[in-house]
């Protein structure tokens, strides 16, 4: 595994992404009752030190009360492909969307 150093000692990400470790995904909750946000991604070789690296990365400056790392493998998606079969509304339905309805007289602050 080769590693390369930084002026200021840090070793830089292109050393752990050649060495194979996973991908990591990072989540911040910035204070109690809101929820977790997707902050970015890092590689480390297990979830102990993703979190360290997570800690480290995305809340220096005391951004968040939570973190949470999920291995990226882990996370199933959806193919941006299948996009219309997935989120189409279902025809005859409009009354799901709040432009069916019309504004009715009298009602304020609508």
């Amino acid at each position: 595994m080769s590693k390369t150093s930084t002026p200021n000692g840090t070793q830089s990400a292109t050393s752990a992404h050649s060495a194979g470790w996973p991908l990591w995904e990072v989540f911040v909750r910035s204070s109690r009752g809101l929820s977790h946000v997707h902050a970015g991604s890092l590689h480390a070789p297990d979830a102990e030190m993703a979190v360290r690296n997570a800690r480290d990365l995305y809340t220096r400056r005391n951004e968040g009360v939570s973190l949470w790392v999920v291995r990226s493998e882990d996370i199933m998606t959806s193919d941006p492909d299948d996009k219309d079969a997935m989120f189409e509304s279902p025809k005859g339905k409009d009354y799901r969307h709040a432009t069916y309805y019309t504004k009715s007289e009298g009602v304020k602050h609508l």
